[in-house]
């Protein structure tokens, strides 16, 4: 059975990955910071899917000790590592750059950034010595040079990882790894929706928004798990929906004035 491991997976597009895994009969190691949060997710999952496929980890991504416990513990179990995702991110205030605290920017520096960092590194070298395996890496806004007025901190971190995956991918040219990244497009997940906590007149203005663009998380993930499970190709940039899919699925939005946010009519 090939075993795949989900960094950020109790929730929301990391989940849903570790699900549309498990239909296709994988074995998953997911993992997260919040211990009560990562154990519903275990039990969710193994409800629906066998145990024996599955594994929880507690995994702070900003300690490399524990990044390396992740891999360490889904080998001692699965004896095999095909795929390693990175998908832990975190998001600020959706505030100019002086309006940050120091506390948030070293939080998202620190996941999304140096968390990514140390997943590469730990799967790297796991991959290296047991011969093969595909590492994924999350990017999302930013990552293609655009600027969002707000998302300044997320977005130089994915910036960065957009050159830290093709970096890499030229560093491991020629061997069994692959290296490539997942671009979700924009997800209806926590980390779009909570930083408008307590800010009603700002998620009025971003409603409309997420209601053209954005698609729900169970319908992302088991496109770009296809997509993954196809590839051969080392350096791949994988998208869940092409530009002319996003354009004909947003104009249809408009024209049927369709909304995908609960409660929204």
């Amino acid at each position: 059975m090939k075993q795949v491991i989900i960094t950020g997976s109790s929730r929301g597009i990391g989940f849903n990955l570790a699900r549309a895994f498990l239909e296709r009969g994988y074995s998953v190691t997911i993992s997260g910071r919040n211990p009560e949060r990562l154990q519903k997710a275990y039990q969710q999952l193994a409800q629906e899917f066998s145990e024996e496929a599955l594994l929880a980890q507690v995994v702070d991504v900003g300690e490399f000790d524990q990044v390396q416990a992740l891999w360490d513990e889904a080998w001692r179990r699965f004896h095999q590592v095909d795929i390693w995702i990175n998908n832990a991110g975190i998001t600020a205030p959706p505030d100019p750059l002086w309006q940050q605290s120091p506390l948030t920017t070293a939080s998202v520096y620190r996941t999304n950034l140096l968390g990514l960092t140390y997943g590469c590194i730990v799967a790297l070298n796991g991959m290296r010595q047991q011969g093969f395996g595909a590492i994924y890496n999350l990017e999302g806004a930013g990552s293609d040079g655009r600027i969002h007025p707000g998302l300044t901190l997320y977005g130089t971190t994915k910036h960065a990882i957009r050159y830290l995956t093709d970096s890499i991918a030229k560093e491991v040219k020629g061997t069994s790894i692959l290296i490539g990244a997942l671009r979700p497009g924009m997800v209806l997940t926590d980390l779009i929706t909570a930083p408008y906590l307590n800010r009603p007149e700002d998620w009025e203005r971003f409603k409309p928004v997420l209601n053209l663009i954005a698609e729900r998380p169970e319908i992302v993930a088991p496109r770009l798990v296809e997509k993954i499970l196809q590839n051969q190709r080392n350096g791949v940039r994988i998208q869940a929906f092409s530009g002319f899919q996003f354009m004909v699925r947003t104009l249809t939005r408009w024209a049927l004035r369709q909304k995908i946010l609960p409660g929204d009519k």
